[in-house]
Parts: C-alpha cells; sequence; structure tokens
C-alpha cells in the first residue's frame, strides 16, 4: 500500500512501472542500462480517488494525463532504477496530496466608501474634459 495521506492510499499493483533509457549525456552506462522510470497510474479507474478529486487531479496533471485518465510520469535524474523508481513515486504523492486539498472558497468583498468617491470624482473630471471638447456657443 502507498499512502498518500491519511484517508488515501493507493495499491501497488494500480501503480506500473516501465524502465527505459535515460536521455541526455552519460556514455556507456546511459547507452546499455535503462535508468529512466516511468510510472503509469490509472486516475480514473482508481478506487481511492473521487470523483472530484479526479478532477482537481486532471487539472493540476495537465498534459502529464493521457486522454484515458492514466496519469504518466518519468523520472530520469539519478543514475539508478531504485532512485529514480522512487523520485516517480515521491512526485506522484505531492500530486496526489495537492489534489486532495479542494479549493478555497472565495469571499465576496465591497468596494470601500473612499474608493467609491475616487471612483466618482474621476468620472466627473473625465466628464467635464468631454463637456469641454464640444461645440462653442455664443451668446449674442
Amino acid at each position: 500500500m502507498l499512502n498518500i495521506s491519511e484517508t488515501i492510499s493507493i495499491d501497488e499493483q494500480e501503480v506500473a512501472f516501465t524502465f527505459v533509457r535515460s536521455p541526455g549525456p552519460g556514455g556507456q552506462n546511459v547507452n546499455k542500462v535503462a535508468t529512466a522510470a516511468q510510472l503509469r497510474f490509472d486516475a480514473r479507474n482508481s478506487r481511492a480517488i473521487s470523483d472530484a478529486m479526479f478532477a482537481r487531479v486532471k487539472k493540476l496533471a495537465g498534459s502529464r494525463m493521457t486522454a484515458d485518465g492514466v496519469i504518466v510520469i518519468t523520472a530520469h535524474t539519478h543514475r539508478t532504477q531504485r532512485a529514480n523508481k522512487e523520485a516517480a513515486l515521491s512526485r506522484l504523492t505531492d500530486l496526489l496530496r495537492q489534489a486532495e486539498k479542494p479549493p478555497t472558497k472565495r469571499v465576496k468583498t465591497k468596494p470601500s466608501r473612499a474608493s467609491k468617491e475616487r471612483r466618482l470624482t474621476s468620472k466627473k473630471q473625465t466628464s467635464g474634459k468631454k463637456q469641454l471638447r464640444g461645440k462653442v456657443r455664443s451668446d449674442d
């Protein structure tokens, strides 16, 4: 079991790993050994994730989530499979912890009396400028 938080835990069978060759410099070791870890987690069909949380995960994951609802995380910063696997798992747990928290509701505020007065005086000044642009009338 992979414990994300006190309320969410994911079965290890839900997370699949594949190991591929790591990109970038590194000489013979990079060319021979598949050290980059690619984690796949089916968030849509997971029993641990609710529909509301899935919507937040989808928004947070962005391009890391496929159209089928599978999160794909690739880790290739370390030289060993084990370290890259742990890095990918920690990135998944961070993502799910962020998605677990519901967004805070916006508190409605009203404009202050001073800001209303500033707005009205500004409107009066602009109106006065535009009045001066009118045609000149003669009193003859």
